[in-house]
């Protein structure tokens, strides 16, 4: 099939729509954004609260200054999601499980698991013992239960000898523990035929559906991708046969092959759209069906977690520098990069400060092609305002170095 045309604008504004980024003036609800997470297929989990906590952060760039309760409601109460690895450690979808459930068969026979499965089988009544306590008495945390193992599990890190974390965190991986609650950050464990009682004896799919149902899933997240940025989503790392799954998803017509106008000459692998998305592909090359929005995002957010695709489509060099020493730091600890329409035109270096009660703005920082207009400036200042009283900041503190031409609307906080 011959590629179908598209500007770079229509490819980031498809992306963009595509992980509910854009413009929306509904008021969140449960079943608004489990809809939401499902395009998304995932949202990672972090515990940095320099700003908020990313899970946090994902939502609110998209649902605006929605109640918390909401996330708590669709993951414990409802079920609708559980804690599982995509790209990252994540919030997935319920729905999904089958999708994750050849994870955790992954993982299990895992050739680069070998001295897990050894150290398992010299702590099996270990094992025994945790998987007891957790259907007798769950869900507990890593510190209501005894560290009862044989031997000790050795690693040069943090995890040496932490066996009752590592014990769980194996049957984690493994699929036989889940996430049941969490008190703070620290995981309170239960069974996984407890928490999800329906899937618990789900009979596992066929390979070639499950390759076929993720690629999809990870296509229509990104909107447009080529195969190596679809391979790198959602699943990262669990695709195999991509390129005969690709062929046969193509043949069937539910990926279409595209060509973006304006990317580099040097850029000469395939970028595919998924067929549902091919109506909305053709309205916002018309100009149609777009509703450009300003936000902030999360350095963990799903749109920028691909970094050589940000740098590609965006031409937006990003890179997280927590782990970067002080003084080798470009931008700050934690960064937010700032979306305005169709293009990230800058980033904000920024701390909330709980005992004062203040989001202070440390730095912020404007690309070279970024519109240093004073409407753009007061557009940036209300997301900044909107995050802040999300956050529950009483004031706000901006920095010196504002850009010329936001300065205004910025300085007005």
């Amino acid at each position: 099939m011959k590629p179908v045309e598209i500007s770079l604008n229509t490819a980031r504004r498809l992306a963009i729509t595509r992980q509910h980024l854009t413009a929306t003036d509904h008021k969140p609800t449960p079943e608004m954004a489990l809809s939401m997470i499902r395009d998304l297929g995932c949202v990672q989990i972090d515990p940095i609260r320099a700003v908020e906590r990313t899970q946090f952060l994902v939502l609110w760039s998209r649902l605006g200054n929605y109640d918390r309760e909401l996330l708590h409601t669709i993951l414990w109460d409802r079920k609708w999601l559980f804690e599982y690895w995509a790209h990252a450690a994540s919030y997935v979808l319920t729905d999904n499980y089958p999708i994750h459930q050849y994870q955790m068969n992954l993982v299990r026979q895992s050739k680069q698991r070998e001295p897990v499965r050894q150290w398992l089988k010299d702590n099996d009544p270990f094992r025994t013992y945790i998987l007891n306590e957790l259907h007798t008495n769950g869900p507990l945390t890593s510190d209501q239960l005894e560290d009862r193992s044989t031997t000790s599990w050795r690693s040069t890190g943090w995890t040496n000898r932490q066996n009752v974390k590592m014990m769980l965190s194996f049957l984690w991986d493994e699929g036989f523990v889940a996430v049941g609650g969490r008190k703070g950050m620290s995981r309170k464990w239960v069974l996984s035929s407890d928490l999800l009682p329906q899937w618990a004896n789900h009979n596992a799919l066929p390979e070639k559906q499950i390759m076929e149902q993720a690629l999809e899933i990870s296509l229509r997240a990104l909107g447009v991708g080529t195969k190596k940025q679809m391979t790198n989503h959602f699943i990262r790392g669990c695709y195999s046969k991509v390129e005969k799954t690709i062929d046969n998803l193509c043949a069937a017509e539910k990926l279409i092959p595209v060509h973006i106008k304006g990317l580099s000459e040097f850029n000469t692998e395939p970028w595919f759209v998924h067929q549902e998305e091919y109506q909305l592909l053709f309205d916002l090359e018309k100009g149609l069906s777009w509703t450009p929005n300003t936000t902030l995002i999360s350095p963990f957010d799903n749109l920028i977690c691909d970094r050589s695709r940000t740098s590609k489509l965006w031409n937006f060099d990003f890179t997280i520098e927590i782990y970067v020493p002080e003084k080798k730091r470009k931008y700050g600890y934690y960064v937010l990069p700032i979306l305005h329409k169709d293009k990230l035109i800058g980033r904000i270096d920024s701390k909330m400060d709980r005992k004062t009660g203040s989001y202070n703005i440390l730095n912020i920082y404007h690309e070279e092609d970024a519109p240093l207009t004073n409407q753009t400036g007061h557009d940036i200042a209300a997301s900044i305002m909107d995050l802040a009283d999300f956050l529950g900041a009483s004031k706000i503190k901006t920095p010196r170095n504002i850009p010329t031409g936001w300065q205004k609307g910025i300085k007005a906080l």
